[in-house]
């Protein structure tokens, strides 16, 4: 399987942790590649028409796209305890807090282009303001969850969370998320401690 991707993105991230939890990396030829919206990556814009990443052919010449998509496809081809729960409340219950934490995800990417790659005279600040806000939000929310419905094993919704907290560590080094989120704060950093979180590191890769 080819697997379209840069290590700096959470949502590579996510499907790597998948790919590392269950024994799959040896599967998988990565792909490197560089992609913005306005400088899409050739090798990815040949494959992928959204010219976005992650993308997953498979050996069978399947295109696979969006993060879930190919964290699904990947949580299939084992005969293990499942990351998504086959059926049950429990199954969306993972499924919505992997909606949550893709949603922290996509915000955080949204204002690192709004930021880092619109022109400082375009840039919107409101707008920006508004992502940021559904972070906090978000965050907010989970720590009022509290960390039991994350489980002592991870299934791919704390693994998106994982991924999502990491990335804000990666990209915004100087807004302590952490801060008023003690809950928060100690369960990533057991989840760090994790070979999968080790190995996908993308201040190390």
């Amino acid at each position: 399987m080819k697997f379209y991707y840069s290590p700096a993105s959470p949502f590579v991230r996510k499907c790597m942790l998948v790919a590392h939890e269950r024994d799959l990396t040896s599967k998988l030829e990565l792909v490197t590649v560089s992609t913005t919206v306005v400088a899409p990556d050739p090798k990815l814009a040949e494959v992928n028409p959204l010219k976005r990443i992650p993308a997953l052919v498979t050996d069978d010449g399947a295109l696979l796209v969006d993060s879930r998509v190919i964290c699904a496809y990947l949580d299939a081809l084992h005969d293990g305890k499942r990351l998504i729960p086959r059926s049950g409340p429990k199954r969306f219950e993972v499924m919505t807090l992997e909606a949550i934490a893709d949603g922290i995800a996509d915000s955080a990417v949204n204002n690192r282009y709004e930021t880092a790659l619109r022109p400082a005279e375009k840039q919107w600040k409101e707008w920006s303001d508004g992502q940021m806000g559904k972070i906090t939000s978000a965050l907010d929310y989970l720590e009022s969850q509290g960390t039991r419905s994350l489980g002592r094993e991870p299934h791919l919704g704390s693994l998106a969370l994982g991924s999502a907290l990491g990335y804000l560590d990666f990209r915004y080094p100087d807004w302590n998320w952490r801060r008023g989120r003690p809950k928060l704060k100690r369960w990533f950093e057991k989840l760090c401690e994790r070979p999968s979180f080790m190995a996908t590191d993308p201040n190390k890769n």
